[in-house]
């Protein structure tokens, strides 16, 4: 029987940006500290963009690092664009700049899509890694623990984009595409990863996107990419995302000054 874990409830509004980065922190160590234990390793997928790099930045902070087991932590990516690690579009660039550079992750820890790679193989070869990764746990399907989202204006979340064949993969569980800002092949998670893990957070800010968050969540069998991640799923918005919402009181989170 597996273990039902929700690091977080269905919808939490939070005053800002700031209280959005820390939440998503908090978020990530507990996350860890409840697959540890229950399991053994943390396993955690992130994805790239500019929302969530304030929070990875944090993780790696005196105040949260050492509660994160990072010896049983392993790292995983959603999606990536295949361009080098140095260049500034590289979303395991950015991650090793804030947070793998600077947390006790071991090496041998850290599993980057290989986007210096031809995309077709590349997806085959990190298809064949998550394979060898998650062979010991039920399904065929990995099970992440925990599976960090971001959303698009468009709707997308990893590089999953409207129109795109995709989206109606059931069967592999990376594979290759080409969209979004800037304009590049990716090496993308699909659907079934997705809709699979013990629990998918996005992670969302900014007024420009109150319009798709509001799309989704009140559309959840719409047509939006976002939309089709079904299982089980918790959004983490700031005031200005949730701003074309009407958010219960309740689910909207205060501050607690000890995690300031």
């Amino acid at each position: 029987m597996v273990m039902q874990r929700d690091f977080i409830s269905k919808l939490t509004v939070l005053p800002d940006k700031t209280a959005l980065d820390r939440a998503a922190a908090r978020l990530v160590r507990t996350a860890a500290a409840r697959s540890a234990s229950a399991e053994g390793r943390f396993t955690l997928a992130l994805s790239g963009g500019a929302t969530p790099r304030a929070a990875h930045r944090l993780l790696a902070e005196p105040s949260i690092s050492p509660a994160i087991p990072w010896d049983r932590t392993l790292v995983f990516w959603v999606d990536e664009r295949c361009v080098p690690p140095d260049d500034p579009a590289s979303n395991y660039g950015a991650a090793l700049e804030d947070l793998i550079g600077r947390v006790p992750l071991p090496e041998k820890n850290v599993f980057p899509m290989p986007g210096t790679e031809d995309p077709v193989s590349g997806a085959v070869a990190y298809e064949a890694l998550l394979a060898r990764t998650f062979a010991s746990q039920d399904g065929l399907i990995p099970r992440f623990d925990l599976i960090l989202l971001g959303i698009g204006k468009d709707g997308h979340t990893a590089s999953l984009f409207p129109g795109d064949p995709a989206l109606d993969e059931g069967v592999r569980t990376v594979v290759p595409v080409r969209g979004g800002i800037p304009d590049v092949p990716r090496l993308t998670l699909t659907l079934p990863v997705l809709n699979r893990a013990f629990q998918a957070v996005f992670l969302v800010s900014g007024r420009e996107k109150a319009p798709t968050v509001k799309a989704v969540l009140e559309h959840p069998e719409g047509p939006l990419p976002a939309s089709r991640v079904r299982g089980n799923v918790a959004w983490l918005l700031d005031a200005e995302a949730a701003s074309d919402l009407e958010v219960p009181e309740r689910e909207k989170e205060k501050e607690v000054e000890g995690d300031r």
